[in-house]
């Protein structure tokens, strides 16, 4: 959990600080960017309130596992819509972001018992 909510935070925090930046250099309009950043940040606000709590009902690891596993189709579309203009630079942004939150889902899945705590 919380190299989930770091890795949501960093990512969030560089996307959103840099879209102005990142928008040419990935080929992504800097709306797609911001969009992206928002939700990074928001999983990490989610991640780090379970990762902090002495009690974790498993609906909510649950949830957690669910939501990171429902952003790789988003990474995934959003690469295959922007693919005619987007860099290799940001194709390799929308699905390695959509790799690694989506292997993050299915450990939190994976070991939804353990992380859970009544």
């Amino acid at each position: 959990l919380w190299i989930d909510c770091s890795a949501g935070a960093l990512v969030g925090v560089f996307v959103l600080s840099t879209s102005t930046w990142l928008s040419p250099l990935e080929g992504l309009p800097q709306a797609v960017l911001l969009f992206t950043g928002v939700v990074n940040l928001l999983y990490a606000g989610f991640s780090f309130s379970l990762a902090r709590r002495s009690s974790r009902p498993l609906w909510t690891i649950r949830l957690l596992a669910f939501a990171n596993l429902a952003w790789v189709p988003v990474c995934l579309g959003l690469g295959a819509y922007y693919g005619g203009q987007a860099s290799a630079l940001g194709l390799t942004h929308l699905v390695g972001e959509g790799l690694f939150v989506g292997g993050l889902g299915l450990l939190e899945w994976r070991h939804r018992f353990e992380l859970a705590r009544d």
